[in-house]
């Protein structure tokens, strides 16, 4: 008799599901179990005692039980502690779907520690010896810096450096190095700051502009020198490479123009410099000869030392009803996770960091989340969430939940934030976002929830920019940001909660500001709504513009299209936008560059005025009232941090609603102890 493979795979398996199925009780179903191990073999049955190798044997082994369904309470499998340097990314497809009463799950035995990882670990590192390279060294980094020969250790695939930025994300790293779990530096000229333009001969949109002192006359090798830099904008860094340098003219050329030109004063610095690899941390690749030099910041045990090579470790693709747990996820040169499509997945109690791009990247499906996670050292962005169709405006119900994000922008310093959240009616509550150049949340689309999270220590080197930003586009509405809780941002131009060029139809409900530049920045939107937030010690705790009416007139006369296109391009006259939002049927009936419908209601604000109105409004273009205004509100205890109102405090008699402080941050659950 011819047995199928399904059934060959079923019978296989079947010591290892006799092996480890639990009990059976009246109120829980047996749990179905296979193990993979770094010491398997894939001939094994996938039992503890004779487990798999590889996480593919496990995905296989559990579509071999699904073409006899699958068994009731699931599939897990438990993957025992150790380092799995994947050759490949882990793939699963909706053939690996688990069911809402039979759901799937990979997960360490016992809470061992398991790393999977897109790199591969560096021993074997030697003195440099060769005289060229030493006299291209620092006096200082000589004897101190060592070598290693990728090429020789079956690394030949190195990446390129690319032109990223502003308007240019996504683009995956070249290969980078980490030791000790920390990204190390590629070798940059200052070692930390930024360097000055001194000037502009060929003007702000030439290929070239001039710098002081003699430094880059030390560089040898320009074929890969890059500059990076907030070349015009201080919201807009990109990376440019060099074509020429000009020692006689203290000029350096670059192979094209940044995108908004150059200005004179902006701040850049060099990197991919041999010569410039002068103290710890730092390093350099010779792509030509394939020898990575490194000066250690300490001796370089074996595991201590990774580059990144795969570009992606997981990938889930229309996948149900799934849960990746627990797992450190590390060292590749793209985004780290990707779950597109599917329903019900979760990654959950994992580490994922040192990243090219973003750690995680959730688009499309429903219900699919990040939840209890640590996230930190990411090239771009934390969490890229999107889910929902913006036209039918479909909720997506995706979310970001209880996750501590911090060190992300490394690579792509501006617009690169925390979470980007994009779509219909997705979700981003209790996390922890902290120390970044830029934004901590970037919204795009209609009726999130953006509420209980702490956000601090962020946009600490960008100007114009907010720790919550979203703009321009009139047709983004019905989103809410409430009970969360921002402080120790830059004092310059950092807002909060920043309603840029336009956004419309917020409610900014239950926020606690303390030491911004800004509380609430509405930017010649309408229909906004800020209430019942407190306010303490801010430059300005509140603006509201008319931009639209003074120096953006650009997106009324018809200079700039950008809002009338993007109305139009959700069908804004017909259902569900005409339905949901009549508001925008009669926007422009009137006059639309002015900012009508705002309310500033029951807040307070502790240190300076409550609201400042920019460009002519008045009192009477926007509604003001019940807010404690620059008094005594009563904290609980302000000097350490309590802003909790007492209950004799004033703003109660004028409608202010207590804020549930002790609920915003991270929290204990099944996956944060």
């Amino acid at each position: 008799m011819k047995l199928s493979r399904a059934v060959i795979l079923f019978m296989s398996a079947l010591p290892a599901i006799l092996l480890l199925v639990g009990p059976s009780t009246p109120h829980a179903a047996p749990r179905t179990e296979f193990c993979v191990a770094t010491n398997g073999d894939d001939r094994n049955p996938g039992s503890i005692a004779r487990p798999f190798a590889t996480l593919e044997r496990a995905r296989d082994a559990i579509r071999g039980l699904k073409q006899n369904g699958l068994p009731s309470g699931g599939v897990t499998v438990l993957i025992r502690g150790g380092s799995y340097h994947l050759d490949k990314a882990f793939e699963l497809n909706d053939q690996d779907s688990g069911s809402p009463g039979a759901p799937i799950a990979y997960r360490p035995y016992q809470n061992e520690e398991v790393h999977l990882t897109g790199g591969r670990p560096l021993s074997g590192f030697s003195p440099v010896a060769d005289p060229a390279v030493l006299a291209r060294l620092a006096p200082e980094a000589r004897g101190k810096v060592v070598q290693v020969d990728l090429r020789a250790r079956g690394i030949v695939d190195f990446g390129e450096l690319k032109p990223r930025g502003f308007g240019a994300y996504g683009i995956p790293s070249a290969l980078q190095l980490y030791f000790q779990g920390r990204p190390m530096t590629l070798a940059r000229w200052p070692n930390r700051g930024w360097i000055n333009v001194a000037g502009i001969p060929a003007g702000p949109k030439g290929r070239r502009f001039a710098y002081l002192g003699n430094r880059p006359g030390r560089w040898q090798q320009l074929d890969d020198i890059w500059l990076h830099g907030y070349w015009a904008w201080d919201w807009a860094d990109s990376y440019l490479k060099v074509a020429a340098i000009d020692s006689l003219s203290c000029e350096i050329v670059t192979q094209a123009p940044p995108a908004f030109g150059f200005k004179a004063g902006s701040r850049y610095y060099a990197l991919n410099i041999l010569e410039e690899l002068d103290e710890p941390g730092e390093w350099y690749l010779d792509r030509n000869s394939g020898i990575l030099y490194f000066w250690p910041p300490a001796p370089v045990p074996p595991g201590t030392a990774y580059v990144s090579l795969l570009p992606t470790i997981v990938s889930l693709q229309d996948v149900s009803d799934l849960t990746i747990q627990g797992i450190t996820i590390e060292y590749c040169r793209g985004t780290a996770v990707l779950v597109h499509g599917g329903r019900n997945n979760r990654i959950a109690g994992c580490v994922i960091r040192n990243t090219g791009n973003a750690a995680v990247e959730i688009k499309g499906g429903t219900n699919n989340g990040v939840q209890g996670c640590d996230i930190q050292h990411c090239g771009e962005s934390g969490i890229i969430l999107a889910g929902g169709e913006r036209r039918t405006l479909t909720a997506g119900g995706n979310y970001a939940d209880n996750n501590r994000i911090h060190d992300f922008g490394q690579w792509v310093r501006s617009y690169t934030p925390g979470i980007d959240i994009r779509g219909v009616a997705n979700r981003v509550a209790h996390n922890l976002i902290y120390q970044a150049p830029h934004s901590a949340i970037l919204l795009f689309g209609n009726e999130h929830l953006i509420e209980y999270n702490e956000i601090h220590h962020v946009c600490l080197e960008t100007s114009d920019a907010g720790a919550f930003y979203m703009g321009k586009d009139y047709s983004e509405r019905g989103n809410v940001v409430r009970y969360n809780y921002f402080h120790h941002l830059n004092l310059g131009d950092v807002q909060a909660i920043y309603l840029d060029d336009f956004a419309s139809g917020t409610t900014v409900y239950g926020n606690v500001v303390y030491r911004a530049g800004r509380g609430v920045d509405v930017g010649g939107g309408r229909d906004n709504t800020v209430k019942n937030n407190i306010f303490i010690d801010c430059l300005k705790p509140n603006s509201l513009d008319a931009r639209g009416t003074s120096w953006s007139r650009k997106y009324f006369d018809g200079t700039d299209t950008t809002l009338t296109d993007r109305l139009r391009d959700v069908n804004y006259r017909q259902p569900p936008y005409s339905t949901r939002y009549p508001e925008l049927l009669t926007l422009y009936d009137r006059n639309p560059a002015l900012p009508e419908g705002n309310a500033f209601v029951n807040n307070i604000s502790v240190g300076t005025p409550l609201l400042v109105l920019e460009d002519g409004l008045t009192g009477k273009t926007v509604k003001i009232e019940g807010n404690l205004d620059n008094k005594d509100p009563g904290f609980v205890d302000r000097a350490h941090g309590n802003f909790q109102l007492k209950p004799g405090s004033p703003a109660f008699r004028l409608g202010f609603r207590r804020i549930p402080m002790e609920l915003i941050g991270l929290r204990r659950d099944e996956f944060r102890k």
